[in-house]
């Protein structure tokens, strides 16, 4: 019988820690985003783990818990940094455990990825080095003291964890966070001992392991997540991953999980970089480098999470050393029980759709945007599992678009004091929803549209004053043209930036084609507006674009009339 026949994910794998793992089919780590405003397990991530729980994984890995809850990857983050909230985590690994599988809790600090709406503080890096993600700043360069505080609050996060019951703990150095970010001589510019060549940036992440190593029992499990290389010019490369690899199996490591890339490169969010000749490179995207790694891992088992999707390549992936574990990601938000499929026979591929805008991609700014989508649309599907629903395999791109903005966004202006003392009204959080929606989405896209050269009467910009600094300020918006102006449609009304600078001076500029023309713009609050917006194009694209924007952000839109003042012919 060859190896492609046997049913190697079955196979129970034994640990250095002793600990047994059932089978080799992993659930790896997705952001679930499903945390408490306290930053707590909130009882959706109960609903969704007792799913995942009774699915027939032989290991379970959470998405990344924050180690500091000043430091948030998005505004859903667990953060664990004392055991305030021990009783929660008690039952989440309890409703992981009743269906039969183990489960570690990822351990994560975002560093320079830190999203800085939701928790109004400076990220922190390496270095003062900002990253290649629309949005995110420049991070403050951490002191010696702060590097060591960091890594007690990984040992701390993975005592508590071992007192909620959790199995193990999983350390998350890879797709650009903060380990990664030390890893890598791109982000790490360091002249100290954290920083320079190879053993200077690798110091951090042994020293991490040692810490959490030291606070659990010798049963516990620790792993480790990395990046087979970042790709990126100048980044982590794969001969510096397989010499970390090398030095992190002498710590007393029970796994190493294989995967790549990072928010500024498109690798980890499952559009890979380069595709190889033979079915599995096609499929599983990391795990011709598992292969080279193998020697350098020595006794340390492997997991490789990136692109598995039939049975009959994970299978000969194990059977063959390639990797101990398979890792499944996106494909577990949409079959929970993945693993008991798989194994029994039941199921011969994974359905994992590729979620796109439909958008063209020739500039990076709109590829990244939709990887992020993708990873928001699955997203989308483990909120709809905690809350009690089933998964939406028909979900809208552009609502999953529309809900990455407003997961990201909301509270996102306000300070963790204001958060707890401070209840919006739903009037407040409708408007904050709309601005967001139309600064981070609707505007990004449309200028990235214009900067692929589309130049359609749909899409236009247009300059007014600001009232408060007295600048110009340009925004683009939708307008619908006749001989002697142009419709635009404030979807916030009067409360809008350019909205409220009009009120208090209707002179402005528009845009014409490759023209900018004078002119004044006045509120017309009796206009019909759904009217309105139904003649601004019968574009089949671009008609469903609008209408899609106009229903996610259920604003309360007012036309303006704009009448040109210039007379050009």
């Amino acid at each position: 019988m060859g190896t492609e026949d046997t049913n190697a994910l079955a196979t129970p794998l034994t640990l250095a820690c002793g600990q047994v793992l059932p089978n080799r089919v992993m659930k790896a780590a997705l952001s679930e985003g499903l945390a408490t405003d306290t930053h707590a397990p909130d009882v959706r991530l109960e609903r969704l783990y007792t799913q995942w729980g009774a699915g027939g994984y032989g290991l379970i890995v959470t998405g990344n818990v924050m180690v500091d809850r000043r430091h948030l990857g998005e505004p859903g983050n667990v953060a664990v940094d004392d055991d305030r909230d021990l009783d929660a985590l008690t039952r989440w690994a309890k409703s992981t455990h009743d269906g039969g599988a183990p489960i570690w809790m990822q351990l994560n600090h975002p560093g320079r990825q830190a999203n800085p709406l939701a928790t109004g503080t400076k990220p922190v890096g390496p270095s003062a080095l900002a990253p290649g993600i629309p949005g995110i700043p420049a991070p403050r360069a951490l002191e010696e003291s702060e590097i060591h505080d960091i890594i007690d609050r990984f040992a701390v996060t993975a005592a508590v964890a071992e007192t909620a019951g959790f199995d193990g703990v999983q350390i998350h150095g890879a797709h650009g966070y903060l380990v990664s970010q030390f890893l890598s001589p791109r982000s790490n510019r360091r002249e100290d001992s954290w920083g320079g060549d190879l053993d200077g940036r690798i110091r951090f992440a042994v020293e991490v392991v040692r810490a959490v190593r030291a606070a659990v029992s010798p049963g516990f499990a620790v792993g480790i997540k990395l990046n087979s290389a970042d790709f990126q010019h100048g980044g982590f490369s794969e001969q510096d991953s397989r010499t970390t690899v090398e030095r992190l199996a002498d710590e007393s490591i029970d796994l190493i999980e294989i995967s790549g890339g990072s928010y500024e490169s498109p690798a980890m969010t499952g559009r890979p970089v380069t595709v190889g000749d033979s079915t599995r490179s096609r499929e599983a995207y990391f795990l011709d480098y598992a292969r080279t790694v193998r020697a350098a891992a020595g006794a340390v088992p492997l997991a490789v999470t990136g692109g598995f999707r039939t049975r009959s390549v994970m299978n000969l992936a194990v059977a063959s050393g390639d990797c101990d574990i398979v890792g499944l990601g996106r494909p577990t938000a949409l079959t929970t029980k993945a693993a008991g499929a798989l194994i029994d026979e039941n199921t011969t591929r994974l359905d994992s759709p590729t979620i796109t805008l439909g958008l063209p991609k020739r500039i990076a700014a709109l590829k990244q945007l939709e990887g992020a989508l993708d990873l928001q649309w699955h997203t989308d599907q483990l909120h709809r599992i905690g809350a009690g629903e089933t998964p939406d395999r028909n979900r809208s791109a552009w609502r999953t678009a529309a809900t990455m903005i407003e997961r990201n966004g909301i509270g996102a202006f306000r300070s963790r004091r204001a958060i707890s003392n401070r209840r919006y009204s739903p009037a407040e959080r409708k408007f904050q929803r709309e601005r967001i929606i139309g600064k981070y989405l609707a505007n990004p896209v449309v200028r990235g549209l214009a900067a692929l050269g589309f130049r359609v009467a749909l899409m236009t910009d247009i300059e007014t004053i600001g009232r408060k600094t007295g600048r110009v300020r340009s925004v683009p918006v939708s307008a619908s043209f006749d001989a002697d102006g142009a419709w635009i449609i404030s979807q916030h009304g009067t409360r809008s930036g350019w909205g409220a600078n009009i009120c208090d001076n209707p002179n402005i500029k528009i845009r014409v084609g490759t023209r900018w023309r004078s002119g004044t713009a006045v509120f017309v609050h009796s206009d019909d507006v759904s009217a309105r917006v139904r003649t601004f194009s019968t574009n089949k694209v671009f008609t469903p674009i609008i209408a899609a924007a106009f229903r996610t952000l259920q604003s309360n839109p007012v036309s303006v009339r704009v009448n040109f003042t210039d007379h050009q012919p």
